[in-house]
């Protein structure tokens, strides 16, 4: 890693309970921030998620958190950007709530995003000074989880029903209302729900 410039981490455990999560983002942030002080790399950026302090009951935020102060308590430059949930990964949020043939989905308000567009503010951020804290990136438009999931469904001819459930947990956690939205200073991004499901339908 001689002569490197910047890291940027955008790396992910493969399990999302248990210790699993947390043994991941333990041993792989002390990693790659050992190699990045050895290499005297100028700028470390991390990917996170949005919500993370605010859902850490759940073991994956919680470890998400973990790997957040490692940075910040590493005397290396940094900047972190959390993220709203990805477009592509809806298909994974609505069966966090599969029960046989509905879903059970509370309507705590999110809103999604296109990776492109996270991938595109990364971009900008590794050739921006190192903030030292942290940024937040959301989609265009808002919706209740439950509605994300009703969209996605029709979208792909999937009659299946969803049930609006406030008591269904997301990763073990019980959402409040706000809990997976981004800040008032946050990045937003520009594709739509709509433009992303039609592209994907085209692909």
């Amino acid at each position: 890693m001689t002569g490197t410039d910047i890291v940027v981490d955008v790396t992910n455990a493969a399990s999302f309970g248990d210790s699993a999560a947390l043994d991941f983002f333990k041993a792989s942030t002390k990693n790659l921030l050992a190699v990045a002080a050895e290499a005297g790399v100028g700028h470390y950026l991390a990917l996170s998620v949005v919500g993370t302090p605010q859902l850490v009951e759940s073991d994956y935020f919680r470890a998400k958190m973990v790997q957040e102060n490692l940075i910040r308590a590493s005397n290396r430059p940094y900047t972190i950007l959390r993220s709203t949930q990805f477009y592509e990964f809806i298909s994974g949020l609505i069966d966090i709530g599969a029960q046989g043939d509905v879903f059970r989905l509370p309507p705590a308000l999110m809103r999604p995003v296109a990776a492109g567009d996270v991938a595109a503010f990364l971009a900008e951020l590794t050739v921006s000074t190192p903030l030292g804290g942290i940024v937040e990136i959301g989609g265009p438009e808002q919706f209740g989880v439950d509605e994300v999931a009703r969209i996605y469904l029709a979208a792909n001819e999937d009659e299946r029903q969803v049930i609006t459930d406030p008591s269904t947990s997301y990763f073990g956690v019980e959402l409040t209302d706000d809990a997976l939205l981004p800040g008032t200073g946050a990045r937003v991004a520009s594709e739509k729900l709509s433009e992303w499901l039609y592209q994907s339908m085209a692909d």
